[in-house]
């Protein structure tokens, strides 16, 4: 059965592929989530109005998140935490505690967007990236200060 991709499917195609599947996938899995279209000419007419909507609503999401990233770009976080001995910290810094510092600084980043190579584990500076687009990444200080 030929269809037209409405989304990107991992493992299938991108938006806007028009690719021949098995039926029963493209009846049970496909064109029930609303993931593709059959391939009429119908449908490859009205796709085409519903692939430039698409494609202005992700140019916006994009400039919105290079202007937030510029923004968080200047931006420097103080955490708080327990120190012990020889300045190790009690636990680690997570990004849970890291977005919480960036709402009180009138952010609002998700934790599942902030990115940490390594835990932050005793007292410093450290530079965190939080993915806020597939195509857009902002690189933030995070201070670690004695509570």
């Amino acid at each position: 059965m030929k269809i037209i991709l409405r989304q990107d499917v991992e493992n299938l195609g991108q938006m806007g592929d028009i690719l021949t599947v098995k039926d029963g996938y493209a009846r049970n899995y496909l064109i029930p989530r609303s993931l593709a279209y059959y391939a009429s000419p119908a449908h490859i007419n009205a796709f085409a109005s519903e692939k430039k909507r698409h494609m202005a609503d992700l140019q916006r999401k994009k400039e919105s998140a290079e202007l937030i990233a510029s923004k968080l770009s200047e931006v420097q976080v103080s955490v708080p935490m327990k120190v012990g001995e020889e300045g190790r910290l009690f636990g680690s810094v997570t990004p849970q505690m890291i977005a919480h510092e960036l709402g009180v600084l009138g952010y609002d980043i998700d934790r599942r967007t902030i990115i940490m190579d390594d835990p932050i584990k005793s007292l410093g500076v450290f530079d965190v990236k939080a993915k806020l687009h597939p195509e857009v990444t902002a690189t933030f200080k995070v201070w670690i200060i004695s509570a």
